[in-house]
């Protein structure tokens, strides 16, 4: 499965290598950094906002936005175009505001104005889907459930925890392996890990904590498509221009 060292020794099954995996990463994410939130209306709410968002960004919009208004009843009456303009910051504002406001007249309708705790029930609001589900559900009520980020996917594959690409499949994969009493905490690590070493095309082997027990999936293959697209990079006008003037070489 080593795709960077083809002479590299067999790792332990992904079943085996995950616990020793989660107690390396456990004491260099402690906690998971992430959303600002009082109570599950915030929290479901600045998940929704941090879609394509850093969560640092979404910390400073919720402030005004719980200020402006503070409940799901709220929210569910506001002007649309007020809620767009308050959450704007966070990109893709008119399809945030539009789902925002949905969930929270459903809440309202459906569940008191209360954000549900069963899962099928919180997927069935706009704007929320399983990652954001088992976010507030982990978060807010206690409930553990692995969340699935694009992170998690690529870290999930990359430590040949899983070859699923599907969300939903990689999730249930970790649930397999992972103790229960970890999903929530050993998700948040994998985000953290993604964000500060693991990175997307240049992972940071050398100074990952877990990098004796990852095969490094499809690092070998970020490397070389790295150097093809360096090599077939046209060259710039002025390089170009001097390439004409100099004399061919025999």
């Amino acid at each position: 499965m080593d795709e960077s060292d083809p002479t590299a020794p067999k790792l332990a099954p992904a079943r085996d290598r995950v616990g020793p995996i989660n107690e390396r990463l456990a004491p260099l994410y402690p906690e998971f950094e992430g959303l600002n939130y009082a109570n599950p209306f915030q929290l479901l709410v600045a998940v929704v906002l941090s879609a394509q968002c850093t969560d640092k960004r979404v910390n400073t919009i919720t402030p005004a936005l719980f200020a402006r208004f503070p409940t799901a009843a709220d929210m569910a009456t506001c002007d649309i175009r007020e809620l767009e303009q308050l959450v704007k910051p966070s990109g893709f504002y008119k399809n945030k505001a539009k789902n925002i406001r949905a969930a929270c007249v459903e809440m309202v309708a459906r569940f008191g104005g209360e954000v549900p705790t069963d899962l099928d029930d919180l997927v069935s609001l706009p704007g929320v889907g399983r990652k954001t589900a088992n976010v507030i559900r982990g978060h807010a009520f206690e409930t553990p459930g692995v969340t699935v980020d694009t992170h998690v996917g690529r870290l999930s594959r990359r430590l040949g925890l899983t070859r699923h690409q599907n969300p939903v499949k990689v999730e249930l994969a970790l649930a397999e392996i992972v103790p229960q009493a970890e999903w929530l905490h050993f998700s948040g690590r994998l985000i953290m890990h993604g964000r500060k070493v693991c990175l997307a095309r240049k992972p940071r082997c050398e100074q990952c904590a877990v990098a004796d027990l990852c095969p490094k999936v499809g690092v070998k293959g970020l490397a070389a498509s790295r150097r093809r697209k360096k090599k077939a990079k046209p060259d710039s006008p002025q390089r170009a221009q001097r390439a004409q003037r100099e004399p061919e070489s025999k």
